[in-house]
């Protein structure tokens, strides 16, 4: 099972059926919040929707497409975070997360989001984390850009979100890069 502490406070541990229940609380309790930028959250109605989503995860984890994590903060759970897609052949991992709604402005999101670029150089070797955001979405984008990401472009349309279209930003950050500014 893999867990990766950050600090006293925080972890991550990959996702398993035994998050199902806390997966979709933090989905229920947060919903009108996360569904502003997470074009999925409709699809999440009921436990049994989450445990469809946490499978595929496991799947794609063992077929070393992605990993998702449960991100603990002071023994709860508060969000997820990982790599929606690790792209072997271009090395480049895909950061993705949200975090519920009463435990933003922590400081949470940076932290887990370093953790996961040192550990695609480190660990898994890459040349390059990837972080996307809606351009509207300032929370998300304010991580990428405080541990020093380059933001490389815009995606025109990018998502689909419910009942209009979102222009993403590009954030990249290369392993040559990193290992100057950590």
């Amino acid at each position: 099972m893999f867990i990766h502490k950050i600090d006293d406070d925080l972890y991550l541990k990959l996702v398993d059926l035994e998050d199902a229940e806390d997966m979709f609380l933090l989905v229920d309790t947060s919903r009108e919040h996360l569904k502003e930028w997470l074009g999925w959250v409709d699809f999440t109605k009921k436990i049994e929707d989450s445990k469809e989503f946490i499978q595929g995860c496991m799947r794609s984890y063992a077929e070393n497409k992605s990993m998702t994590t449960v991100i603990f903060y002071k023994g709860n759970a508060v969000g997820t975070a990982g790599y929606n897609t690790i792209d072997w052949s271009n090395k480049t991992a895909y950061i993705g997360y949200w975090l519920h709604k009463d435990y933003q402005g922590n400081g949470i999101m940076t932290r887990v989001a370093k953790a996961l670029t040192d550990y695609a150089f480190e660990y898994y070797k890459l040349n390059k984390v990837d972080i996307r955001a809606a351009v509207g979405n300032k929370k998300s984008r304010s991580i990428p850009e405080r541990l020093g990401f380059v933001q490389e472009g815009t995606i025109r349309q990018a998502e689909w979100l419910y009942d209009h279209f979102v222009d993403h930003v590009v954030y990249g950050m290369l392993h040559d890069e990193w290992e100057r500014k950590m």
